[in-house]
């Protein structure tokens, strides 16, 4: 596909997929380093176009988050639609898991950093929808972390998914919450992104994925019902309490897994002192600390469907300009 931005010098091609390519280019004017992120078609659909500018628009609003790449700027230059980003250097989690699992201590490190940057992106009622290893970079000097790619996330506090077949889904189908698959009658909340986080956790660990199939309807149906080996019993050397920390998170139903990045990040951070001090993780029960920010109705409906129904209606017809 042909570079045509005027102001830039393409300088390496960095990432093809199906929808996207991105690059790493100079600027003209100063020779510094920056990030195109462009739609990898010759004539983008309205909706591609659509996607690239809302990413746009949420980065702006997260411009002043640790840990998220900055915008520079959206440009067309005849239908050729590209998101400008900052270069924020290091190397995708993935590549680095690619090679090995990661030890509990470095494990802890860059974990304690994600919990902190989604637990500042909730707080601005953004759910990313797609954490996984390659949307994660990694400074391999500082090992700083930093959080990409919010093409799908959402500005909602909830949202229902609709079914849809498994390859065409939003996110990452190795990472996907049950309730981001459209399969289980729920919303889809802030707490989806803590089951992602899990999933990534568990590779980090063991060095495998929770569910190794290939088949994506048989992937679909094991976040839904099965639960993954606990990590420990995958890799002896992984603390019984961290193993507990990632299941929790990895709960099929958002009211058993972590309310709050707040709660998890303690969770962590006794995990680290620990580690620290004494040299080994010993067992506690995780989430004694953890409660939810966000007001939300549960989703376990106890004989109310149809009033908690014509509630949530009017929500949205109030939230919707009517009056009731």
């Amino acid at each position: 596909m042909l570079f045509n931005l005027p102001d830039y010098i393409l300088s390496e091609c960095l990432y093809e997929g199906r929808d996207t390519i991105i690059y790493r280019v100079r600027k003209k004017a100063d020779f510094s380093s920056a990030i195109v992120k462009k739609i990898n078609a010759e004539y983008p659909t309205l909706e591609e176009i659509a996607r690239l500018r809302h990413e746009y628009k949420i980065l702006r609003i997260l411009e002043h988050v640790p840990g998220i790449i900055k915008t520079y700027g959206l440009e067309n230059n005849q239908n050729d639609f590209a998101l400008i980003l900052e270069d924020g250097g290091g190397i995708s989690l993935q590549q680095i898991l690619a090679a090995d699992k990661i030890p509990v201590r470095t494990f802890l490190h860059i974990g304690i950093q994600l919990v902190e940057i989604i637990g500042e992106i909730h707080k601005h009622n953004i759910i990313h929808k797609d954490i996984n290893p390659q949307n994660i970079l990694i400074d391999l000097e500082t090992w700083t972390v930093k959080l990409i790619d919010f093409s799908i996330a959402s500005r909602l506090s909830k949202e229902v998914p609709a079914i849809s077949n498994p390859e065409n889904l939003e996110g990452t189908l190795a990472y996907i919450s049950p309730e981001q698959t459209g399969r289980m009658n729920r919303a889809v909340d802030y707490r989806t992104d803590f089951y992602s986080l899990g999933a990534t956790f568990y590779q980090m660990l063991t060095g495998q994925l929770p569910f190794t199939t290939t088949d994506a309807l048989e992937l679909v149906h094991c976040h839904i019902a099965k639960n993954p080996v606990p990590p420990h019993q995958v890799c002896a050397e992984i603390p019984i309490a961290v193993s507990d920390i990632v299941m929790k998170l990895m709960a099929k139903t958002a009211e058993e897994r972590y309310q709050s990045a707040l709660g998890l990040k303690h969770d962590l951070e006794i995990c680290w002192r620990q580690l620290e001090l004494n040299g080994e993780i010993a067992h506690f029960t995780p989430g004694k600390l953890d409660q939810s920010g966000q007001f939300l109705i549960p989703q376990k409906l106890y004989g109310r469907v149809d009033e908690v129904r014509i509630l949530l209606e009017a929500f949205d017809r109030v939230s919707a300009g009517s009056s009731e």
